[in-house]
């Protein structure tokens, strides 16, 4: 919406009764209910979203990164109502947002893939010969939903005992977030970095590849913190790397933005592990050292625009960018959910700071929907300089009323591990399972509660009730630069 008013272009938002006080209704110019909260009867609903576009004049239609923006149906309705849909053709979402098909295609566009099955697990197979499907890939086994993305409809399995729970599991949660409950079987790499490469492509041809983004930092197969570039990729891999996620979008004919996702080896070997046929959560990282706003050369694409932009310029990153995703979820209770009314919101500012925020003071977090609240984005010249501007912008960040996720980045961000940019898909859960027992401390809220004493204390002593004001090693101000220095995490 912002790149809309960028370009002086009216915009439309849908809601769900739960949504009726998010951000992007306040934003659009013009908003239209869709009367359900439960994602089947709203954000899932095409007949509802079409009919909203009719009502209001829309001509175009952006799906966003949820819910229906990989549904190749939805994508076709949109073009047969005579709607522009900014992305991918309906054809090319099915081949490539269809994790076995595309899979497929890698293999026609000589990118290596990691071992799975071949094609769609059948609903028809017996438990006995689902096992042996399992057992030839080798454990540990990912289940892996075909259609959308996000961690959901994903299980991790490591016995045998426990394959046909989780496949009955993820195809559950398949067919609830994304309508399809048919999933397939990969192989587990467990010493791996997740590594991803975004791509434009016009109607004219021409296809870019950007510098790479580092998504290794996840908690149940969803991302938590990414950044570009990666300590691990260096000159040569980052070529090929490009090299083979255009050669894949082009052989597919690919349009619009997309990523490709690989897996890289401690050997310096890569994988494809699918392609997300969408705008990425994490675009803002690739923005930050290119200059390129992703979301306007989008909706350029679908107007049929070329691509201008310089090749190099999208290779060579300029500066270091890290994101975080600030959810309302409580990481001391194994990522639980937080929904609640938001009481109040103070959000970072300053050099290199961006806060992609969806929420404001007043709104209720649902619990029918993901529970990101933000992307929260620091750049900096340097790796260091970057880190150090995260550090800061989590201490100013505030949200009262709902836990979040911004005391574990502030441990994180201090890790020896992170900083030295030793991680892997598993960076995660080993260092929470190595983690001395002890609560994470939100560094901002503890700096508050400083200030707030070292105010009262400022006050007792103007009205007469100290006669000398506090100094040396024991004063509040002391207290203050002590406490403003911790590094999120209370022995």
């Amino acid at each position: 919406m912002r790149a809309c008013r960028d370009m002086d272009v009216a915009t439309v938002g849908v809601y769900s009764p739960s949504d009726r006080l998010a951000l992007h209704v306040q934003y659009a110019d013009e908003a239209v209910g869709l009367g359900a909260d439960r994602p089947a009867d709203s954000y899932l609903h095409i007949e509802k979203l079409i009919d909203a576009a009719r009502r209001t004049g829309a001509d175009t239609v952006h799906p966003g990164y949820g819910f229906l923006a990989e549904n190749a149906e939805f994508a076709r309705a949109c073009r047969d109502s005579g709607l522009r849909f900014v992305g991918p053709s309906a054809d090319v979402i099915a081949l490539m947002g269809g994790k076995t098909a595309s899979r497929q295609a890698a293999r026609q566009a000589g990118v290596p893939v990691v071992p799975g099955s071949n094609g769609v697990l059948s609903i028809e197979l017996s438990d006995e010969d689902v096992r042996h499907v399992a057992a030839e890939i080798g454990y540990p086994v990912f289940v892996k939903a075909v259609a959308g993305g996000g961690g959901k409809g994903m299980r991790v399995v490591y016995e045998p005992d426990a394959l046909i729970n989780a496949v009955h599991a993820a195809r559950s949660e398949a067919e609830s977030a994304f309508g399809d409950p048919d999933v397939y079987f990969e192989r587990c790499v467990t010493t791996a970095r997740h590594i991803e490469i975004q791509v434009l492509g016009d109607e004219h041809g021409v296809v870019l590849p950007f510098v790479e983004r580092e998504c290794s930092i996840q908690r149940r197969h969803q991302k938590v913190i990414e950044e570009t570039p990666s300590l691990a990729v260096d000159a040569e891999t980052r070529e090929k790397l490009a090299e083979a996620a255009a050669d894949l979008a082009r052989g597919v004919g690919y349009t619009n933005a997309g990523t490709v996702e690989f897996l890289l080896d401690d050997s310096g070997k890569f994988y494809f592990l699918e392609m997300n046929t969408r705008l990425q959560v994490e675009h803002p990282v690739t923005e930050m050292v290119t200059g390129v706003d992703l979301v306007k050369w989008q909706l350029r694409i679908a107007c049929g625009e070329k691509l201008t932009l310089e090749p190099e310029r999208l290779r060579v990153p300029h500066g270091h960018a890290i994101e975080c995703r600030v959810y309302a979820e409580d990481a001391e209770a194994g990522f639980i959910p937080c929904p609640g009314l938001i009481t109040s919101l103070r959000t970072p500012a300053g050099p290199g700071i961006r806060d992609d925020s969806g929420v404001v003071a007043g709104y209720e977090v649902p619990l029918y929907y993901d529970s990101m609240l933000s992307k929260l984005v620091a750049w900096g010249s340097n790796r260091p300089e970057a880190i150090d501007r995260m550090r800061r912008a989590l201490t100013e960040y505030q949200v009262g009323g709902v836990r979040t996720t911004i005391p574990l980045f502030q441990w994180i961000l201090r890790h020896q591990e992170f900083v030295a940019g030793e991680i892997d898909t598993g960076f995660l859960d080993r260092i929470l399972s190595a983690r001395a027992a002890g609560p994470l401390v939100n560094v901002s809220s503890e700096v508050e509660e400083v200030a707030l004493i070292s105010a009262a204390i400022r006050a007792t002593t103007r009205t007469g009730h100290s006669k000398a004001r506090p100094s040396g090693p024991d004063s509040a101000a002391s207290v203050w630069r002590r406490t403003a220095r911790l590094d999120g995490l209370r022995d």
